[in-house]
């Protein structure tokens, strides 16, 4: 059952997702088509409720007469309540035929995301009147290797306690946070294997998991 308190809104967002233009191949453009506003026609059409009984009259007939109405519908998946922590999943791989074949090429993501453009406008713990809703990158997953067979290593940032999003987790609000990335050191785990490496090194992996905070 899809229903909303307010139908004029239902397929609003936080912030203009038309100005975003996202560039191909980057993790706003995944999310942009993820969350894109789809239309239900001929065999995807919705069974209506409402049109059916004006039809067939009371719902104890529906059943013994089985003239259900269908009806064209738009449907759009949008984040409805702000995780504290944001973890997004590549798809990593593809139908070539009747096998799977993995993809490997790279995935752009930024430091720091806006999902605002994501957002239903009535989004349930973010303040009325903020137009973003800005996480941090601190984790990355990255496989190396077939379908078959391969590899996962980590690069995860070690950083100072984020209050804000202590209280996120543990009361469910606090206050604005700063809108930059929460500083601290990145590091590369490949089994028992840990060195520092740089910003640049983690945003060039091709990422399979991407770990956030929130910071707004």
């Amino acid at each position: 059952k899809v229903s909303t308190d307010d139908p004029e809104t239902a397929f609003c967002t936080l912030a203009n997702r038309e100005e975003l233009n996202p560039e191909e191949d980057s993790i706003h453009h995944c999310l942009y088509q993820f969350t894109r506003n789809e239309t239900l026609t001929e065999t995807n059409r919705l069974l209506c409720d409402v049109c059916t009984q004006r039809h067939c009259g009371p719902k104890n007939n529906i059943k013994s007469e089985k003239k259900y109405i269908y009806t064209n519908a738009k449907k759009q998946m949008l984040i409805s309540l702000a995780p504290p922590i944001l973890t997004l999943h590549l798809k990593r791989f593809q139908h070539a035929g009747y096998n799977l074949q993995k993809v490997n090429r790279h995935i752009k993501f930024p430091e720091v995301i806006d999902l605002a453009p994501f957002c239903t406008a009535k989004c349930k713990n973010v303040a009325e009147g903020n137009t973003k809703v800005l996480y941090s990158l601190y984790g990355v997953v990255e496989h190396s290797g077939t379908m078959r067979s391969g590899h996962y290593t980590a690069y995860v940032k070690m950083r100072a306690m984020n209050n804000h999003l202590s209280d996120l987790v543990l009361r469910g609000q606090s206050q604005a946070s700063e809108t930059e990335p929460v500083k601290g050191q990145w590091f590369h785990i490949s089994d028992t294997h840990v060195q520092p490496v740089s910003v640049s090194k983690v945003l060039s992996s091709q990422a399979y998991l991407l770990f956030y905070e929130r910071l707004l």
